[in-house]
């Protein structure tokens, strides 16, 4: 008997049908299930989808398209009129169905506003997944005009020998991530693009891979030319030290996805010789003269796999790259703690707390780089969390042992 969760629904004949359910971000199967085809009205669908009975599409693929963009218009506009009075009068009740939204300008705290649009999008998420699509044994879809998907689906689930299904959402996250990994993500700093893998976070922002690029190599490196990188994710950190001349690199990460879209990234890049790739929390055996880590920044609860990579409750893997730091650091060594402000301006963690994770860990604070984002979002006034992300900087933080003296840099 299979032990993973199953779908079950009703057909027109009044015949009883169950499938496997698949959702990367966790969600549990829907409880309640109706057919739906070209017929559905979508203000009907809506009502459904907001109730929280599922829609398990069997008409025009095209079609199920069309009745998701339905969705989010109407979604649009019940956070519209539930944002326009909160702006005027500084709280209102949201209008009759109408989705949480985090205006920022609707409250003066921060992190209230920060937790309101988390639970906005949430929400949203939640309306969204229930316009559901059924695969065929083999990731192909029976509908008519459905695309080609067998390879999108491969990619992240790996080989189908039965039937299941998913939430149209995923579907279209998976043909994305499909097309963001053919294409790739162009890295200035490497002169060469970064092929993300479904479930692995893209390196969009690239002012930290400038830091990294830029900052300069601690001078212990001469005798020990090996650096680590805490977290690898695509691998594009452990690239760019490798290209940096870095004679060897061991980059960790516990997520098979990400190990494997590391290999495929090094390799294409010509520098996998250089690169040790291990599974493992955190950090290998041994010491290093430079520990790299680019941490989660927001310490919130992630919704999906590909989030662990933005949002870590109560900044686990930022505390636990500082407790562990010092242990692993060569004398003269440096740990490059990578890392945005934004959580201090959404008043989820603050400067203070972050300094005294750094003292209490036996470490100290060696200097400093800092550079403004560039995302479109930092200067979108329309943005819910726009006052935080028009203030945030991000930071490399040179970090070295309590009481060393530091060594000039190479």
């Amino acid at each position: 008997m299979s032990d993973h969760p199953t779908l079950t629904w009703t057909d027109a004949r009044g015949l009883t049908h169950t499938a496997r359910w698949r959702s990367e971000s966790g969600v549990n199967a829907p409880r309640r299930v109706v057919v739906a085809d070209d017929q559905m009205p979508a203000d009907r669908a809506y009502r459904l989808a907001c109730e929280g009975t599922a829609l398990l599409w069997q008409g025009d693929f095209h079609n199920a398209r069309q009745l998701l963009q339905a969705l989010v218009r109407r979604l649009d506009r019940r956070e519209t009129r539930g944002r326009a009075p909160a702006a005027s009068r500084g709280t209102a009740k949201p209008a009759s169905g109408a989705v949480p939204h985090a205006a920022a300008h609707a409250t003066p705290d921060p992190a209230q506003a920060f937790h309101l649009h988390r639970k906005s999008q949430a929400e949203r998420a939640r309306i969204l997944g229930q316009v559901l699509i059924p695969v065929e044994a083999g990731h192909r879809i029976a509908l008519r005009r459905a695309p080609d998907v067998v390879a999108a689906c491969t990619e992240a689930y790996g080989p189908a020998d039965e039937a299941y299904v998913l939430s149209l959402r995923e579907l279209q996250g998976l043909i994305g991530a499909h097309e963001w990994r053919k294409k790739g993500v162009a890295i200035p700093a490497l002169q060469a693009p970064i092929h993300p893998h479904y479930g692995v976070f893209s390196p969009l922002r690239g002012e930290y891979l400038d830091l990294v690029a830029q900052a300069p190599l601690p001078a212990a490196l001469q005798a020990q030319s090996e650096a680590w990188d805490i977290g690898t994710g695509t691998g594009v950190l452990a690239a760019l030290l490798a290209r940096r001349g870095i004679a060897r690199v061991r980059a960790t990460d516990l997520a098979p996805r990400a190990l494997a879209c590391a290999r495929e990234n090094l390799e294409r890049l010509g520098v996998l010789p250089q690169v040790d790739l291990l599974q493992t929390d955190l950090f290998p055996d041994g010491q290093a003269p430079l520990v790299v880590c680019n941490p989660p920044w927001v310490p919130a609860r992630p919704h999906s796999s590909v989030e662990q990579a933005v949002y870590d409750p109560d900044s686990r893997m930022l505390r636990g790259f500082l407790q562990g730091l010092a242990p692993h650091l060569a004398p003269g060594g440096e740990g490059w703690l990578i890392l945005s402000d934004l959580a201090e301006h959404l008043g989820l963690r603050s400067r203070a707390e972050l300094l005294g994770w750094i003292e209490a860990a036996g470490l100290q604070v060696l200097g400093r780089l800092d550079i403004r984002p560039r995302h479109g979002k930092a200067t979108d006034p329309d943005d819910p969390l726009h006052a935080a992300r028009a203030a945030e900087v991000t930071s490399l933080w040179r970090l070295g042992l309590a009481g060393e003296t530091a060594s000039p840099a190479a």
